[in-house]
């Protein structure tokens, strides 16, 4: 029935005559972080010109430490958000009926830094060891890998002590942590402009733990998809932001200067910034935007498999649609 209303939707919005209502071009995007490369695909479309081409009006609000992407979203603050799966589906299940209608981000950049001098070599070392893991979502993953593993998060000789980690790195360089959390593109770099070496460093990538979930999707209400009106919207917004990433990927340094003039705050440089963008035009290589069913198993799998606490209890129904990107890559 969801596929037949969405078809209807899709019949009725593309191709149509423009909206009379001038909500029905306008788009609010509710990032997960603060303005930066990580979402330079979306200020590239703002800023080329794609979304104007679309005919679509775009307002993009950067997040922060206080912001909760899905809050905003259930209150009506944004028409979609950016957000992670596992926070995604965890908030499904709990009860806000949020939908990934398309996926520009086909790989993960989150990873496990740790001091090499520590004596971790492998996973197994972990134990005994402080870990700091962000919270507010980001958690899942840490903890779907550890029940995997059979390493507790409780502490103690055999377990590990979590470390409710802030968006930064310094438990790592005080050495209150044995390992922090880091993406790719963002804190790794952190890391390694204090001053430390990469010979004194051992990573953990998820992706290559086998315990990768999908980052930074794009997710609405299911309810809205109901609306014509919206879904026409959606296509033209997310057909629009996958050209600004591909223009992204292939002018990086560009694409960073982009974002540079859209931050209001200066917190991050232009070396960083466009460090950033290379290493997140690796994550978002080979996606068009379409969520691979693939990708989602994986994901979805990844947070069923968390022991006497799993991320989320059960298969998701629902939680995805290709309808818009078919539309949109049409």
């Amino acid at each position: 029935m969801k596929k037949l209303m969405m078809a209807a939707a899709l019949a009725a919005g593309v191709g149509g005559t423009a909206h009379a209502d001038g909500h029905a071009n306008d788009v609010t995007l509710q990032l997960q972080w603060v303005t930066q490369s990580q979402f330079a695909g979306y200020y590239v479309a703002l800023e080329n010109g794609y979304y104007e081409e679309e005919g679509l009006e775009v307002t993009i609000l950067p997040g922060g430490p206080d912001i909760a992407p899905p809050q905003v979203l259930a209150g009506g603050g944004a028409d979609a958000m950016l957000n992670w799966m596992p926070s995604a589906l965890a908030a499904r299940e709990k009860g806000l009926p949020v939908v990934n209608i398309a996926q520009p981000f086909k790989s993960s950049g989150l990873m496990l830094t740790c001091w090499k001098d520590t004596g971790i070599e492998t996973v197994e070392d972990f134990r005994g060891k402080t870990i700091g893991v962000w919270f507010f979502g980001n958690e899942y993953p840490f903890l779907s890998w550890m029940s995997q593993a059979g390493i507790s998060t409780e502490g103690g000789d055999d377990g590990v002590t979590v470390l409710k980690q802030g968006f930064n790195v310094d438990p790592l360089l005080n050495r209150e942590a044995d390992c922090i959390s880091t993406m790719t593109y963002n804190e790794y770099g952190q890391v390694l402009d204090a001053g430390v070496s990469e010979d004194e460093l051992v990573t953990f990538k998820y992706e290559e733990q086998g315990v990768a979930t999908l980052e930074d999707g794009i997710y609405v209400l299911e309810e809205n998809l109901e609306d014509p009106v919206f879904v026409d919207k959606m296509v033209r917004f997310v057909r629009a932001s996958m050209q600004g990433w591909k223009w992204a990927e292939e002018n990086p340094e560009e694409a960073a200067g982009i974002v540079l003039d859209y931050d209001e705050t200066g917190a991050q440089g232009e070396a960083a910034q466009i460090r950033m963008m290379g290493e997140i035009a690796k994550l978002t290589a080979g996606s068009d935007g379409s969520l691979d069913p693939a990708d989602f198993q994986r994901t979805v799998d990844t947070l069923l498999a968390g022991g006497s606490d799993p991320v989320i209890t059960a298969q998701p129904e629902g939680a995805w649609t290709s309808a818009i990107t078919d539309a949109a890559l049409n």
